[in-house]
This record gives structure tokens, sequence and C-alpha cells, in this order.
């Protein structure tokens, strides 16, 4: 047995989308990570299925998303329930989902992290955390009986439903408990559909079955009031099975690639931070997978945390910020555990069920409720409350064009860095002086808007502003508006806020 000590700034218990993403996000702010994971390489397994919007965004403007668009396919539609759902006329540059399985997520994920420095430790996992005043020490275990401390500053177990970090940290995970069970399996067919079957309703359940790749399909069946022992292995018989109970025939099914159980048990951390331990994807929020909400909620939070724990690793923002992270991503994961349960309610079969599923088709033909439900499932109509009832605020930053001293860009190009950006559209000499003290953390850009009005979610326009504060994670946290001059003081207590004092102590 060996004991080895490493010091680094963050220690990120996970490898998965949310942990990798969390991972980029802090290299690219100049932060020393350690990526563990136990497991001892990738399964392979595809699991997720996709991104939506939203994420598709946040990928944008770190310059990685066309690496993403080039291998998965593009569909303008998602599903609430599985009742389509139609995204083109959405805001957004990416008004679609793009279809692509998690294990290729991760890949490229991973491709990234490598160009930025970082690799996954893997067969290390998580056996004891020690905080104190400075910082904590995290104790890791690997199959030969080797052991090694890693000293950080902060940990954050991105670690999956079931957590060690959270345990180990204490933080309850309460919840509502499973009532259906779903298999999903990775086969190949002798006799597939002619084409893809996407939750067909029965009266023992639903099932699914689609085509991700040329040769292999993926099959999902659903059993409601049913709820398997977590300890009984999945097998492909039992999901052959379960499809010959729910469809009437198994397609020929044969050649199992991968299978797994799910259940839509709904819990969520009752805190995302304690102390220097924080939380983030599914270690804070498990969900039934309806809607592909999942892996695209914990890029997100990775995205919120990134730039805050940076910030205040770097000393340049007190411990406080961190707090802003479960004020802003818990109600985040509170209404995607709630828009699923609704949507795992919906699914259950019965002729009460299809009357209510009749009575929403009809509502979503109407643009307010498919835009309404479609912004909640994508995320695209978020909005943080900052304090500020301009209607820019709180909200993502529409990727509007922008005319620049070097050519046209797009505000999505701006946060590459991930680093703050003030945006003066107005060339306004106070804006630049009242900024002056952060120069050394906030990017100021002089730009013009290419266009007269910018769209505001979820179908509105105004009249471009004079003039915004752009967080890392792409939200307006303070605008000027166009025709009256700027509020610096409101300006100069949004920098504080959210970038530390002008001098940091």
């Amino acid at each position: 047995m060996t004991d080895t000590k490493t010091r680094t700034d963050v220690v990120i218990a996970g490898g998965g989308p949310a942990g990798l993403m969390l991972a980029c996000e802090l290299r690219l702010a100049g932060v020393d990570v350690v990526v563990v994971d136990r497991l001892a390489a990738r399964t392979g397994e595809s699991r997720a299925g996709g991104i939506h919007a939203r994420t598709m965004e946040v990928l944008d403007q770190r310059g990685v998303l066309d690496r993403f668009l080039a291998v998965g396919a593009s569909r303008p539609i998602g599903h609430f329930a599985g009742l389509w759902l139609d995204f083109d006329r959405f805001d957004t540059r990416y008004p679609r989902s793009l279809v692509l399985q998690q294990s290729r997520i991760e890949r490229l994920l991973e491709e990234w992290a490598t160009e930025l420095g970082l690799r996954v430790r893997w067969s290390s996992e998580v056996t004891g955390i020690r905080q104190h005043a400075t910082g904590v020490e995290v104790e890791v275990g690997g199959p030969d009986g080797s052991r090694s401390t890693l000293h950080a500053h902060y940990l954050v177990g991105c670690d999956g439903g079931r957590s060690a970090v959270r345990k180990l940290a204490g933080i309850g995970f309460p919840g509502t408990p499973a009532s259906v069970t779903a298999l999903l399996g990775d086969v190949e067919l002798t006799d597939p559909p002619a084409e893809s079957l996407f939750m067909q309703r029965r009266p023992g359940g639903d099932f699914s079955v689609f085509a991700f790749e040329p040769g292999w399909h993926r099959v999902i069946t659903t059993q409601y009031d049913r709820v398997a022992d977590q300890g009984d292995p999945v097998t492909f018989e039992e999901l052959r099975e379960s499809l010959l109970r729910i469809a009437g025939t198994d397609f020929g099914m044969h050649s199992p690639r991968w299978v797994s159980r799910f259940g839509d048990a709904a819990r969520q951390a009752e805190r995302y931070r304690q102390g220097r331990v924080l939380l983030a994807g599914d270690a804070a929020h498990i969900h039934f997978p309806a809607g592909g909400q999942g892996l695209n909620l914990g890029v997100q939070d990775a995205v919120n945390l990134g730039w805050k724990l940076a910030s205040v690793v770097h000393g340049r923002a007190p411990e406080t910020l961190l707090d802003s992270y479960h004020a802003e991503r818990y109600p985040v994961a509170e209404r995607v555990l709630h828009n699923t349960r609704a949507q795992t309610a919906l699914s259950r079969p019965g002729p009460q069920t299809d009357a209510l599923r009749d009575v929403l088709r009809s509502l979503i033909a109407h643009d307010d409720v498919n835009r309404h439900l479609g912004g909640m499932i994508t995320a695209l109509d978020l909005r943080y409350r900052m304090g500020d009832d301009h209607p820019l605020t709180g909200r993502r930053v529409p990727d509007v064009d922008l005319k620049t001293d070097d050519g046209r860009r797009r505000v999505f190009e701006l946060l590459r860095t991930a680093r703050p950006v003030l945006l003066d559209l107005r060339g306004d000499t106070d804006l630049a002086a009242a900024a002056e003290s952060w120069a050394d953390r906030v990017d100021l850009v002089e730009a013009r808007s290419a266009a007269d009005h910018w769209p505001v979610w979820p179908a509105a326009e105004i009249l471009a502003p004079a003039a915004l504060l752009i967080r890392p994670d792409g939200h307006v946290a303070w605008t000027a508006p166009a025709g009256a001059g700027p509020d610096l003081a409101a300006l100069r207590t949004a920098l504080t806020t959210w970038f530390g004092p002008a001098e940091a102590e």
C-alpha cells in the first residue's frame, strides 16, 4: 500500500459530462484541477441521447460547438411526455435538439479537456473527506490498495446519483421514490420496425425503438407501478420479456451492447454547498429522463459554478459568491424534478390519461403553450434574479451580430475565454472609467449592434441596449437601456457583486 499526497486548487470527483465541463471551465480560468473517477475507464455506454439548445449555446460560447454538430443529428423538435414540441421558431441560433449519445459527448469533452492540459485519473475512488479552514483533504483509493491524499481548496462532487462525495459530506438527498421500472438496451434487430417508434403507449406500459447508428437500435420499455430491487441484476432476457409483454414482439433483438435499468425516483440535494464541498450534475439531483433534460442540466450547473469557483480560488471574490450557485441552480433543478414527475404521470396507460394527453396536445398547438413547455425543457427561458427589472437582466444574452473595429462578430464569440464582458454599444467614456478598477478581470469591448432591436424571451423585442455586463456563463448581470444614461452606481454594484471588489482583499 502506498500513500502519496498531491496539492491542487480543485478536485472534481467524476469524469462524466458535468465533471468534464466544470474542469474545462476552471482550466480556462487558470485553475489547477485534478479529476478523479472510480471507474477503470470509460464504459462506452451510450446513456443520454442528446443536447438541447441552451447547452449548444454554452458550447458555442466556448468555441467548441462545431465538434458536436459535426457528429450529431439535428432535429427541430423535442417532446413533453412524448407529445411533440416545435423548437423551430425559438429565439436562438440553435432552434433544435442534437441527437448524440452521451458516450460521444464525453469523448468530445475529454478531448477538449486534454487540450487544456487535463487528464482523468481513473480507478480513483473518493473514500474520505476532511475539511479545514483553508482547504479540504480528499482521500482517494485505488483498486490495488494504493492510497493518495489530495489537498485542495475545494472539492466538487460530480460523481452521479449515488455520489460518494455527497454522502461523505453529510448532505441529505430527499425526494420521492421510484414508481416505475424502465429498461434500456442497445441491441441489434433482425426484424426492425419500418420507422422509429417513440413512446408507443400500450395497456402494459410504453416502448420505444429507434436507430442511433446503422446496425443497432435503442430499445426502451417502461412498466408502471412496478419497481425492481436495485440489487437485482438487469439482463438482456428481462428486456426482451418486457418488450414482448408490452409491444407483442421483440423485433428479433439480439447481440446487446448495453442493458440498463432506471426508474422515476426524483431527489435533490438539500444544499449544493457544504463548506468547501460542492455538488453538480446527478450528484445534486436525479429524476426520470423525461424530455432529455438531465445531461443538459448538469452541464449548465458546471457553467454556472466554474467561473464563480475560479474567482474565489484566485482570491478575487469572497467565498459568499459560491452561495449564489445554490441560490441560482437549486430552483432550476427543482423545476426539472417537478416537470419530469408531471411527464411520468402523463405517460401512464389508461383512458383517463389518454383524454388528458389529447387535451394537452391540442393546447401545444398554440404557440404560447409550445413556447412555454419548450422553453422549460431547453432552459432557454431561464432567468436568474439580479435585482434589476430590465427585460434582459438575468436572462441569457442574445447572440446578436456586432460591428467592431476588427470586423463583424457575434456576442457569443466575446465569451470564448470564459471571462466577463462589459459590452459598450454607445462608446461611453464614463462607462469605461467606472469599470477601470475591474480591468484585470472584466473585458471591456466596444462595438455597435448590427440590429436596431434585440430579441427577449419568450417572444418580444426591445431597442438595442446601450451597454451590457455579461457574466462568463452568458447571463446578463446589468443593462444600460437605450436612450438613457447608464446607471454607473448600479454597474459598480454589479461588478462588485459578481466579480469581487475593485481591489481584491
